[in-house]
């Protein structure tokens, strides 16, 4: 019978029978029809071969689909437990499945509450009445952005300045601040060095420098360390920057054979601007051994014992070149050629010029000369000052554009001069003529001096004839 069947099936299909197959391959075809002429067939036994096989086929695909469903439901249950989740199945499931992703009840009904008491689901930050805590976050977070945190303080760190290296950087400030003199730009540039412990070394290295410079680099070191003090540097560091160049005077007068009397001016202007306390010259009473520290300590002691010592150590180092005013200047370099007329001594003359430190101001000293000629009575004058001013031009001290603006504010002004000094036209005429032969100016100069037509009237009765 089933070699029959299977015989059939195979069989090519003629034309008007059906195909129980296509029927077959879709599982939700129904059936209720054709079984109940099946049955009818069954009960009056009367059943044809291709109606009794296609009960067969029929009943076949129906046992074939309860084995699949079977299968695959035993094949899970198996994997749970032999993978050690889960035991076995749930024995209060109704179908016996497990399945861990599903959160339905078991028990096929639930109590009726929302799922975590109201605070889950789409849109829901929580259950009503909860208060968050902040929550601090944690670094070792994946996600932890530090710049995103709010208040983040990002410090540059500054290495501290090695005592080696510090006279390598502070070299530069000082000799910069010796050309401007500009003590804020000093501070900011300190400000940007982590001296550390060293920061009173500061003091020492500029007065230092300033013993192999000038005067007015003295002053302007005088300054700088008055402007430094409770802002950078305290007393107690000046004190020690102090004590330390007393230590090293006997290295200092190699190279500044003045050192421990200008050290002595440093320390009574210190202490007359408060940088240093008073007591600091009674801490060394009787405990120095070194002759050239008592030098200093002695220099100091004298110019603080002074009658008005506080305006006197105001201009212990004279003011800077530049920084006098127009009316000191003119008063000193008056105050040098009157020396000179009556000491005759050219170096101490140039020594003084140069102690003014204003060469852009030395047109004055040579006006100031010429006048002096005009002025004065004789000739010894005259050839004095023309000594002088060739003692000048060779030495280089004054240059050939200040020797000319001073002869030419000269000749601009002598119509004024002549009004006090009724023969300054003849004079300036000889003196200049001198200088020319002495190769004190040139003939451009010489050629450009003013000189004065004599007009001669005949006779009063003439009538202002004028006699050729």
């Amino acid at each position: 019978m089933a070699t029959e069947v299977e015989t059939w099936s195979t069989a090519p299909q003629a034309d008007g029978m059906f195909s129980f197959d296509d029927k077959l391959a879709d599982p939700n075809h129904a059936y209720s029809g054709d079984e109940d002429a099946l049955n009818d067939a069954e009960v009056n036994g009367n059943w044809t071969p291709q109606e009794k096989a296609l009960h067969e086929a029929r009943l076949k695909a129906k046992a074939k689909r309860r084995l699949r469903k079977s299968s695959s439901r035993n094949s899970t249950s198996e994997s749970f437990s032999e993978s050690g989740d889960v035991a076995g199945g749930d024995p209060n499931s109704p179908k016996g499945k497990v399945n861990t992703n599903d959160r339905k009840s078991r028990t096929g009904k639930g109590r009726g509450l929302p799922k975590k008491g109201g605070a889950g689901g789409k849109g829901v930050w929580g259950a009503a009445g909860m208060v968050y805590e902040v929550e601090e976050p944690d670094v070792r977070d994946p996600n932890y952005d530090e710049a995103a945190q709010g208040d983040t303080v990002y410090a540059t760190v500054v290495p501290e300045v090695d005592e080696k290296e510090l006279e390598k950087m502070v070299n530069p400030i000082v000799q910069e601040y010796f050309e401007h003199g500009d003590t804020k730009e000093v501070q900011m540039l300190l400000k940007e060095l982590n001296l550390g412990p060293h920061k009173y070394e500061f003091s020492s290295l500029a007065v230092s420098l300033s013993l192999e410079g000038k005067a007015s680099h003295r002053e302007l070191t005088s300054r700088l360390l008055s402007d430094l003090s409770g802002k950078m540097l305290s007393q107690s560091d000046m004190a020690r920057a102090f004590d330390k160049m007393l230590k090293e005077l006997p290295e200092l007068i190699l190279d500044t054979p003045e050192a421990p009397q200008m050290l002595g001016q440093f320390i009574a202007r210190a202490i007359a601007d408060h940088i240093l306390p008073m007591s600091f010259l009674d801490c060394y009473k009787g405990k120095v051994d070194c002759d050239h520290a008592r030098v200093a300590l002695d220099r100091a002691a004298v110019l603080l014992t002074m009658k008005r010592k506080m305006v006197r150590l105001d201009n212990v180092w004279g003011v800077g070149g530049g920084q006098r005013p127009v009316k000191h200047l003119v008063k000193e370099m008056n105050l040098l050629l009157k020396e000179y007329l009556i000491s005759g001594d050219k170096e101490e003359a140039e020594r003084c010029l140069r102690d003014l430190e204003v060469p852009h101001f030395h047109h004055e000293l040579v006006y100031e000369a010429v006048v002096m000629v005009l002025e004065s009575k004789g000739d010894t004058a005259s050839h004095m000052m023309i000594k002088l001013l060739q003692s000048f031009w060779k030495t280089g001290l004054i240059t050939v554009d200040q020797m000319n603006r001073g002869f030419q504010r000269v000749y601009t002004e002598l119509p004024e001069i002549n009004l006090d000094v009724p023969h300054a036209h003849s004079i300036m005429e000889t003196f200049v003529d001198l200088c020319y032969q002495e190769a004190v100016i040139t003939k451009q100069l010489r050629d450009a001096c003013p000189s004065r037509g004599r007009k001669r009237f005949v006779s009063e009765g003439d009538g202002g004839v004028i006699k050729n």
